[in-house]
């Protein structure tokens, strides 16, 4: 008799110890299947944000202002496969390659950083190259886009419409 005391003593030791390290919420809710009285709330709930996609993405009818004060090229300065890969953007695709409309990270932070998610890359094609080449075109969901031709070691702002 006195066994199934103590180990029910530790049981309950260790149960409290749990519910201590992880903060007691998360740990009762998974428990008992429904939250607990500190984790719900009489406040509104609060929206996600999702991700923009390129219907966020404003057209060539809004051409937003250098956010970045990198260098700026017009739109008729960029090579030919550039403008063709901003068509397909304006667009929404289709995509030549599978990496394409993906989420652009900024590691670099050359770009003004934004919440992740905010930007969109896509290749610009580089004739004579076999793979992707190292030219981009990155989208933010404000409606700028930037040019790289060195796979994100620089970047110029593209004005759009010039």
């Amino acid at each position: 008799m006195r066994n199934r005391s103590v180990i029910a003593l530790l049981l309950t030791g260790l149960l409290a110890i749990a519910l201590l390290a992880s903060g007691g919420a998360g740990l009762l809710e998974s428990l008992t299947g429904s939250p607990t009285p500190a984790a719900s709330s009489s406040a509104a709930p609060v929206p996600e944000a999702s991700a923009p996609g390129p219907a966020d993405v404003p057209g060539p009818g809004v051409v937003p202002a250098n956010p970045s004060g990198l260098p700026a090229v017009g739109e008729s300065g960029l090579p030919p496969e550039a403008r063709r890969t901003l068509a397909l953007i304006r667009a929404g695709g289709p995509y030549s390659y599978s990496q394409d409309d993906k989420t652009f990270g900024n590691f670099e932070r050359i770009l003004p950083r934004r919440a992740t998610g905010y930007y969109r890359e896509y290749t610009v094609p580089s004739p004579g190259e076999s793979d992707r080449g190292a030219r981009r075109i990155v989208a933010g969901a404000g409606g700028e886009k930037y040019y790289t031709q060195d796979h994100y070691d620089s970047f110029e702002f593209i004005a759009e419409g010039s």
